[in-house]
């Protein structure tokens, strides 16, 4: 089967159709009532999204990665204090670490689901460890569990980075809700994406909420008196409300990304060249990325860019490879679990509106490289 157009890793134009008259309503009455910053909106927003993530605060912020600073400056970490994290993952889970002089101590990624393994984590616990930091990458939970366990039993907090599964559960629990306080990204890309930058906090601890809140919003008590020297990171009520709209989609939007995924792994489950995602016990998967992997990764993708089907990177050189992190003193060999999805990752074309006919297509390029 061929399509006649490209077929892109992702089309956010074909999402805004369907929705965007709805969208043109909300922001067109914003513009006339010149409601930018705060407001209704954003509070509609946080309490629709709190209610979503099974949560009672969230938090709209300016981006994902000023999530997870806020959070970390709530905490009242000192310098120095180490948080284990997994070594394949966006640079965004590990920059708010060294910008508040926290050390990022890297951890191996679970053969199977790329998420951090917790057989790993105990042994690199220190005196100094203060948090864990799993990821829930490419939209499938970590295996919270024995994360959780190893948390109480050694007084740590649990910080999520969720930016890219919004939806996503562990044992029927949505993520965000199961550790201290979790960040989300609404980048455009994301499944559930802003017109531009955004990222919320959510946690179920007041305090932490109040303290993340006002950190955002330069330390503010009242509109002039300040607390502490505050940053300025807010969600503006734009872009909360192209949230609220979006997401009354957000749970259908994941089922259909679930769907081609599982197409996908029907149509590729006989090629030996390739491994395919594979889900971890008790979880639900929201596919922000579908990434298979082989040895032949820059090959294949080459010859599919050729038949004009696009495909990404997520993401070809692990935190500890980083040149930003070499003094930490990693080299390569440390990790060889995210070493090697780093070298043979590959995400194919994956969003909700992708057609059947698509997904046969890429299924069917990929199968014509192999066999």
């Amino acid at each position: 089967m061929s399509v006649t157009h490209p077929i892109p890793q992702l089309d956010l134009q074909r999402q805004l159709l369907p929705i965007r008259d709805d969208i043109n309503r909300a922001l067109s009455q914003a513009i006339d009532n010149t409601a930018f910053i705060g407001g209704e909106a954003l509070k509609r927003f946080e309490e629709h999204f709190a209610q979503f993530c099974q949560t009672q605060h969230v938090i709209g912020v300016g981006n994902g990665t000023d999530a997870l600073h806020g959070i970390f400056w709530a905490l009242d970490l000192a310098p120095g204090d180490e948080v284990i994290v997994p070594a394949m993952s966006f640079i965004a889970t590990v920059e708010p670490l060294t910008q508040l002089g926290l050390v990022p101590v890297f951890a191996d990624v679970n053969p199977v689901t790329y998420t951090l393994d917790p057989i790993g984590v105990e042994a690199l616990v220190t005196q100094k460890t203060r948090a864990l930091l799993p990821v829930h990458l490419y939209g499938q939970p970590a295996d919270m569990a024995p994360l959780q366990a190893i948390a109480k039993a050694n007084n740590l907090f649990i910080i999520e980075d969720a930016a890219q599964a919004h939806g996503a559960t562990y044992y029927n629990q949505r993520v965000g809700s199961l550790g201290t306080a979790a960040c989300f990204s609404f980048y455009p890309g994301k499944n559930l994406g802003a017109f531009g930058d955004g990222g919320a906090i959510t946690t179920s601890d007041a305090e932490l909420a109040e303290r993340s809140r006002r950190y955002s919003d330069h330390g503010r008590l009242t509109k002039y008196e300040h607390a502490f020297p505050g940053v300025n990171s807010r969600l503006d009520a734009l872009q909360a409300l192209v949230l609220d709209i979006k997401l009354e989609h957000l749970e259908r939007w994941n089922q259909c990304r679930t769907q081609w995924a599982s197409l996908y792994s029907d149509l590729l489950a006989d090629i030996n060249e390739i491994s395919l995602p594979k889900l971890g016990e008790n979880r639900t998967h929201v596919y922000h990325q579908y990434v298979i992997r082989t040895s032949k990764r820059d090959d294949l993708m080459a010859y599919l860019k050729d038949r004009h089907i696009f495909t990404g990177l997520h993401y070809p050189i692990p935190l500890h490879l980083q040149p930003a992190y070499q003094d930490l003193g990693y080299k390569q060999g440390d990790f060889p679990q995210a070493e090697a999805l780093g070298e043979t990752c590959l995400s194919l074309p994956m969003f909700a509106e992708l057609t059947e006919e698509e997904v046969r297509a890429v299924a069917e390029a990929i199968r014509s490289y192999f066999l």
